[in-house]
């Protein structure tokens, strides 16, 4: 079973919810996010989004493309993080070699390097799945194809403003989890989510079984407390981003333990809720 399917399906038997950190590779440099990976599982990570650096991306805000920025200036490339990945799978514990990992990529580098390249690659390298945030759903499907050929999982994002028909095809044609953005606009920190964020997010479990993650603009042990309620998974980027980008100049033991305690704070406030709606328990209608 794909790892990202097997861990779903673990949580909801649990009646618990995912903790999904992001980190982009190679911020600060390469070793460090080999380091960092095993510590955020074992400060509660139940999934992990690696960020594959890119020169233009579309819909991160400042923290995290200032982190591909700095990425791509010290060298890091596709191939040196899927060296990484394959090195941690190989030599990794028994809880890191089976915590899903997933890349966030935009398709001019899937492209650039050929699909089944890619592919291929990620899979050898101990991915499950990717998000390719700038490839429109109408034009996926050769994509998804050939990803679950190779068992990786197609990750959609689904948003505030997304039109109501465009997302149950949008759920209908996903795989692994949903992706719902909580706010319109670009990723970052926010001090308040959206009033009618839980609303839309119970509305999306009633057109769908698949697991609904929500991602932007989270950033404290709170927000992960009150939406653990309605998500099956929590995304967390731009808060460790920036975390990561503060004590850049630090010793490397004092980054990792920063930025562990951060993790294990969000995971001990998503640990104590005992959630009703979530994990697919809401009844779905007849489609």
């Amino acid at each position: 079973m794909n790892r990202i399917d097997a861990l779903f399906t673990r949580l909801k038997a649990e009646n618990r919810r995912a903790l999904m950190p992001f980190l982009t590779a190679g911020d600060p440099d390469l070793a460090t996010t080999a380091v960092l990976i095993p510590e955020l599982v074992r400060r509660g990570a139940n999934l992990l989004e690696i960020g594959i650096p890119y020169s233009d991306p579309v819909a991160d805000g400042p923290v995290i493309a200032a982190s591909y920025h700095r990425a791509l200036v010290h060298g890091v490339r596709v191939g040196h993080i899927f060296q990484t990945l394959r090195t941690l799978r190989a030599e990794g514990d028994e809880a890191v070699r089976d915590t899903p990992l997933i890349s966030m990529v935009s398709y001019s580098i899937v492209n650039r390097m050929g699909v089944d390249r890619y592919l291929n690659d990620a899979a050898t390298a101990g991915l499950d799945g990717l998000i390719v945030p700038d490839l429109p759903v109408e034009e996926s499907a050769r994509l998804q194809e050939k990803a679950t050929r190779r068992d990786l999982k197609l990750i959609q994002l689904i948003t505030p403003t997304t039109p109501r028909a465009r997302a149950v095809e949008i759920a209908r044609l996903t795989t692994g989890f949903i992706y719902y953005v909580s706010v319109a606009g670009i990723t970052g920190e926010r001090k308040a989510l959206p009033k009618d964020l839980k609303d839309n997010v119970a509305w999306l479990r009633t057109q769908t079984d698949l697991p609904i993650c929500i991602g932007f603009g989270i950033s404290s042990p709170e927000q992960v407390h009150e939406l653990a309620s309605v998500a099956d998974g929590l995304i967390v980027g731009s808060a460790l981003v920036r975390r990561l980008a503060d004590a850049a100049n630090r010793p490397r033991a004092d980054l990792v333990k920063e930025v562990g305690d951060f993790i294990g704070s969000l995971a001990e406030a998503l640990g104590g809720v005992e959630g009703s709606q979530a994990a697919g328990s809401a009844a779905r209608p007849a489609q």
